[in-house]
């Protein structure tokens, strides 16, 4: 199943000036709560390390809205727009795109998907993947490690927020 979705949602064709990557991460937490946190296209300071507020712009959260982010100091960039291209409660996928921001990252499209972790011990795997345009005085590796290192945290993140709800639940 998950090689199914992979190649369904995850399989990137970037241009000359693009670059694209994945990461996979498993977490200790049951998929419904873990999509629960990740599908909130209106909340994402709830988990993304780097966002300190959301406001929507266009819609609350549902396919078509967009969301203006105000990233933490230290970033390059402030704020960044997004659209919600795609949400699907029943198939765990989440689309989005920046269409606006300085933050360096032109044409970036992130597909998250999150999947059941069939290794017996009840987690979930969650896959991100993006595509983005190398900026010009960068090379698709530095703009790789860039997106990968921010993405690694995000998904950190998720995964220590969702294991102690998770935890605390089973009291």
């Amino acid at each position: 199943m998950t090689e199914t979705m992979i190649s369904l949602h995850h399989t990137h064709n970037p241009k000359s000036n693009q670059c694209s990557s994945s990461m996979v991460k498993t977490v200790n937490a049951p998929l419904p709560l873990v999509w629960s946190i990740l599908r909130r296209f209106d909340h994402p300071e709830g988990y993304k390390y780097f966002v300190r507020d959301c406001t929507m712009v266009v819609g609350s959260g549902g396919v078509g809205s967009v969301r203006e982010v105000e990233l933490v100091s230290g970033l390059p960039g402030r704020l960044s727009r997004e659209r919600l291209d795609r949400s699907d409660d029943d198939m765990h996928v989440m689309i989005y795109t920046m269409i606006e921001g300085d933050q360096r990252l032109d044409n970036y499209q992130s597909t998250t998907t999150v999947h059941e972790d069939h290794g017996g011990g009840g987690g979930t795997v969650v896959i991100e993947s993006y595509v983005v345009d190398v900026p010009e005085g960068n090379s698709e590796e530095e703009t790789r490690l860039f997106v990968d290192t921010v993405l690694g945290f995000n998904l950190t993140s998720l995964a220590n927020l969702t294991e102690k709800l998770a935890a605390a639940a089973k009291g």
